[in-house]
């Protein structure tokens, strides 16, 4: 029996929080959401291509979604050097391309991986942090929330999409 992609029990964001759980809290919902659009699909089915001539896959969008999390928030804000997941030179889509030898079980460990070490690596800090990004420019944790956060939304149209492609499920 081939591999499927496991279940995920999204959880709904606070309707009334504080800054940091609300934002925790809809970064978690998106980041939920897109693994839920994984669930229940075969290895194949996951490297499943929207529609042509586009060649974006569900697995492609939870690879990208892992070197999203490395890099803005390890990699840039906590200052860590590490290296891309996926990304190289010669290959800089790599996470949305290099498909074929691709394990998806692993690639979804490795999301689920990246977001834990994020979790550890912004615990206790200040949303008005400033670090210095890309191109030298000053940004806060607070601007890494809300990009992501729109990082996400964004693919997850995406994922909806080429969900609803591969076996007709559809949802939020």
């Amino acid at each position: 029996m081939d591999w499927t992609a496991p279940e995920v029990e999204r959880q709904r964001a606070p309707l009334v929080a504080d800054e940091r759980a609300m934002l925790d809290g809809w970064l978690d919902f998106h980041r939920q959401t897109l693994l839920g659009k994984c669930a229940g699909l075969t290895s194949e089915q996951l490297r499943t291509a929207s529609v042509a001539p586009s060649g974006l896959t569900l697995l492609g969008l939870v690879r990208h979604a892992a070197d999203n999390e490395r890099h803005w928030f390890r990699k840039w804000f906590a200052r860590l050097d590490l290296p891309p997941l996926y990304f190289t030179e010669a290959q800089p889509d790599r996470d949305l391309e290099a498909l074929d030898d691709a394990d998806p079980s692993a690639d979804l460990d490795t999301l689920r991986t990246e977001i834990g070490l994020v979790r550890q690596a912004v615990d206790g800090r200040s949303l008005e942090e400033i670090f210095v990004g890309p191109r030298g420019r000053d940004m806060t944790l607070r601007w890494v929330y809300l990009h992501m956060i729109e990082e996400y939304a964004r693919h997850n149209g995406h994922a909806d999409l080429i969900r609803e492609r591969i076996d007709g499920t559809t949802g939020e």
